[in-house]
């Protein structure tokens, strides 16, 4: 069983969730996999900061290495390039934080002047926590791109690990990352807070949860800010609607502390267990 915890709009409550669900459900055979390889927390929630136990490499993308003894200067790649990554002055130049490593380049070079060569643009990170669940977590390098394709090694690497119930942390969005994130998983938990961005943002990311066909549930964060809304939200949401949890200031205060939510006397740790409660129930069918 895969289930992944998605959101439009960052900062709903993505990443507290998962860690809270990972160690509720720890004792049943788990791994916890984050995903939101551009801004990877889940190990912080999990008080896991140390050093992880593996690093993986991670070379999905590629990057123009330019033979200037071929190179003509005609100028065909500098005008064929979408992403400005080309310039010509006295020889053709590469701006390595501009190249999507598309190679069309390479295919328009009539000299052969120009290859594609792959790159390492991230890591896999693979921690056994104090909880007896693997952590899988994955890094896309700064100035890098092919963030999906990082996600997908790192669901792969945490495929190789025995367990019964895949929990996935989820960048927010709708874009590759979040694509890839989904790909596969039985059941998808949607976490939105009651504010206007966090609704619309919902919606977009629910389209994408529908084009895959994929069963889903919604939590309510920070509900009790607007209640008129949170009201809105929860009737459209209807059977789906899986709990809420209220906002608090001492949540902030305790990851601040390195304490994961379910290891404190907070009122988010009682209603997280309602929510872990009310998942069973429908996807485990306990």
């Amino acid at each position: 069983m895969k289930i992944v915890i998605s959101s439009g709009k960052g900062g709903v409550g993505k990443s507290m969730l998962s860690s809270a669900l990972s160690m509720l459900f720890g004792n049943e055979g788990i791994v916890a996999v984050d995903c939101d390889v551009d801004a990877p927390n889940l190990r912080v929630w999990l008080n896991e900061i140390g050093k992880p136990d593996k690093i993986i490499p991670v070379t999905t993308s590629a990057r123009p290495v330019i033979d200037h003894k071929k190179c003509t200067k005609c100028g065909k790649c500098v005008n064929t390039c979408q992403f400005s990554a080309l310039s010509l002055s006295k020889k053709v130049k590469l701006n390595p934080f501009l190249c999507e490593g598309c190679g069309a380049c390479e295919v328009i070079c009539p000299a052969g002047a120009i290859k594609l060569k792959p790159v390492q643009n991230g890591r896999i990170e693979v921690r056994k926590t104090k909880y007896s669940f693997p952590l899988i977590s994955g890094q896309l390098f700064p100035g890098e791109t092919g963030s999906g394709k990082v996600v997908t090694e790192v669901k792969k690497e945490a495929e190789k690990f025995k367990h019964n119930l895949m929990i996935i942390d989820s960048s927010p969005g709708t874009g590759c990352p979040v694509i890839a994130s989904i790909q596969g998983v039985d059941f998808a938990i949607l976490v939105t807070e009651p504010t206007p961005s966090g609704f619309t943002d919902l919606k977009r990311t629910l389209k994408v949860i529908n084009h895959f066909k994929i069963p889903f549930g919604l939590v309510l964060n920070k509900w009790d800010i607007n209640k008129p809304l949170s009201k809105k939200i929860e009737k459209w949401a209807g059977k789906r609607f899986l709990g809420r949890i209220s906002y608090d200031k001492e949540v902030f205060k305790s990851i601040a502390k390195l304490k994961p939510i379910m290891e404190s006397d907070l009122k988010a740790k009682e209603e997280i267990e309602k929510i872990k409660e009310r998942v069973e129930k429908i996807i485990i069918g306990k």
